[in-house]
């Protein structure tokens, strides 16, 4: 499958208290705006509750790549959050999606 096709659901996960983050907030955010002006990152956002942390999905990279892309995240590289990446391959997509991932869908 190409990698245009492949999503990957990337579940950040507090590794201490949300006072913890707070120091590496703007940092996280930039990344965040980086990655979304790029196009990999489809959507991003908190979870409810925010005290666990937030997910994204991405698009367009392999596996190997979205998990460095995750490494790099300021919270994960001054330890404070880490991700779990589950990697999609979509079998039934929704005609107004489909344009975003990409020829063969």
């Amino acid at each position: 499958m190409e990698e245009a096709s492949m999503l990957h659901l990337l579940s950040l996960h507090y590794t201490g208290s949300e006072q913890a983050v707070e120091p590496f907030i703007r940092d996280h955010v930039a990344y965040l705006e980086r990655h979304h002006k790029e196009g990999t990152f489809l959507v991003s956002g908190q979870t409810v509750p925010a005290s666990i942390g937030g997910a994204i999905i991405a698009r367009g990279v392999d596996r190997l790549a979205i998990e460095r892309i995750a490494a790099a995240d300021p919270f994960v590289t001054n330890g404070v959050a880490t991700y779990s990446i589950t990697t999609i391959t979509p079998g039934r997509t929704h005609p107004e999606l489909a344009s975003l991932l990409g020829p063969g869908d």
